[in-house]
């Protein structure tokens, strides 16, 4: 590992993402409500650790190898995390600790949506946009988004992106990453400038619908509001969010070959797109059947409602317009375990991913079709592409850590007091990067404790680096020469 080069492009990433503490910083002057200090404070602190890393090394040139984009990817998010966190901890209002200023930063860079706060509806301006800025950019990744730009500075940015996208199957739609992260981010833009005009067209104020449009792009699920979507009380405004939820949990590739054929053919023919249209479809008749016939709310709401629900939580979102923690039967529980899929590939959504399940499907009915044919050559097959055998044990290995990092932190979790209900949701909730579980952990995580938050916080990174990023620094071949 270069050592001098991680430590210039961690220097050099801290110091752009200082900025972004200007903007509230600015709108807290605007409205005088009293959070311009910590905003300017944090950017100044931030500002000045990132330049005294970036300075003394900006002529270190070299190519950067696999190995550092791995430990530039997780310090990076790790480091985000924490001064992220400045704002919230120095915020009087808030009277936050550092466990929970951390937790609610990480959850907002890493889009989990898990929060801490109480009592969002009467939060100065300037905190509520920054809780939502901090997801929209986690959202893509800001690391994709330096991509583009570290080029330019002489550092070159194909390892990073390898290791901020370690997933089975890539679409690459340029020839060169710099292109491909611009290319994504200008469909991320505009499907958050598209999102935020509908919301304000629907009824949202300009604020809110700002917003809410950056969770909602991201698949956040922070709001500005304690009531979240459900706070306006729109049956237009929630079909609006669904759909962008929708369109932000498929590959963003996949829009970008749509746009320029000027052709649906790009998702008709994607196999993993078509499982996630599957998966959706199949959760909302079970849902909305479920709560008609059991009489919990009459047809339009029990529609509305489990759309709503059934899209925000397997996408990962985690946005909600009703308490679905209190629905009856099966029906929390299915949601939840609805997020282990979560979105596609190349999403901002979080889960195992819709492809890695579609492999583990496929590959296990293969499994039985050998027991009566043991000779039997059987591929494994997405569409009509023949899957690799690296990449089928790369899944079975994924979906191996998954269950037993879960399991592990689930067993903590217990022993640090949580009873079973909340502490399993709460890592699900956190592993798959949705936010809201179930328990005590429903509406907020405030009632956890330093120790806990700090668990949940683990879980969010390995959940938003996909495990083996996180998973790979742990292991002696990666740190031998």
């Amino acid at each position: 590992m270069q050592v001098l080069i991680v430590l210039k492009v961690l220097g050099l990433l801290l110091s752009v993402f200082s900025l972004t503490m200007l903007v509230p910083g600015f709108v807290s002057l605007y409205h005088d409500d009293g959070s311009a200090q910590s905003f300017f404070v944090a950017f100044v602190v931030t500002l000045a650790i990132g330049l005294a890393t970036f300075l003394p090394l900006r002529k270190q040139q070299s190519p950067i190898k696999l190995t550092d984009g791995y430990v530039i990817v997780v310090m990076f998010w790790t480091v985000l995390g924490v001064f992220g966190a400045i704002p919230l901890y120095l915020d009087e209002q808030l009277n936050l600790s550092i466990a929970q200023s951390v937790f609610e930063s990480m959850s907002g860079f890493t889009t989990t949506g898990a929060t801490v706060i109480v009592g969002l509806d009467t939060l100065p301006q300037a905190i509520l946009l920054y809780r939502q800025l901090v997801q929209w950019l986690g959202g893509m990744g800001i690391i994709v988004l330096a991509v583009a730009i570290l080029p330019l500075l002489g550092v070159g940015g194909m390892q990073l992106f390898k290791a901020e996208t370690p997933g089975p199957q890539k679409e690459k739609i340029a020839p060169r990453v710099a292109e491909t992260a611009k290319l994504l981010w200008y469909i991320y833009l505009g499907l958050t400038v598209a999102c935020m005009l509908a919301y304000w067209a629907a009824g949202m104020t300009l604020f809110d619908a700002i917003g809410h449009s950056f969770s909602t792009v991201a698949i956040g699920g922070f709001s500005t509001h304690d009531a979240s979507i459900g706070y306006f009380q729109s049956n237009v405004i929630e079909m609006i969010a669904v759909v962008f939820m929708f369109i932000s949990g498929v590959n963003f590739a996949l829009h970008y070959l749509a746009l320029r054929s000027m052709s649906l053919r790009s998702y008709i023919d994607n196999a993993e797109f078509k499982t996630y249209v599957g998966v959706m479809f199949f959760l909302t008749l079970i849902t909305v059947s479920y709560l008609y016939l059991t009489q919990t709310a009459g047809f339009e709401t029990s529609f509305f409602h489990g759309v709503f629900q059934v899209v925000s939580i397997a996408t990962t979102t985690g946005f909600t317009t009703a308490e679905y923690h209190f629905w009856p039967g099966f029906l929390p529980v299915l949601l939840l375990f609805a997020s282990f899929v979560g979105g596609c590939e190349g999403s901002t959504g979080g889960g195992m991913k819709v492809i890695r399940v579609l492999l583990l499907l496929k590959q296990g009915a293969r499994e039985l079709v050998r027991m009566v044919h043991p000779h039997a050559v059987l591929p494994v097959k997405v569409g009509r592409k023949s899957i690799p055998p690296r990449v089928i044990d790369a899944v079975w290995g994924f979906f191996a850590a998954y269950v037993i990092l879960l399991g592990l932190m689930l067993l903590v979790l217990m022993a640090t007091g949580l009873d079973q209900e909340t502490a399993f949701s709460a890592v699900v909730a956190c592993l798959n990067n949705l936010g809201p579980g179930l328990g005590d952990v429903a509406s907020n995580y405030s009632s956890l404790n330093g120790l806990q938050l700090g668990i949940l916080c683990f879980a969010m990174l390995l959940g938003r680096l996909e495990i083996f990023t996180l998973l790979v620094l742990f292991t002696p071949h990666f740190w031998r020469k």
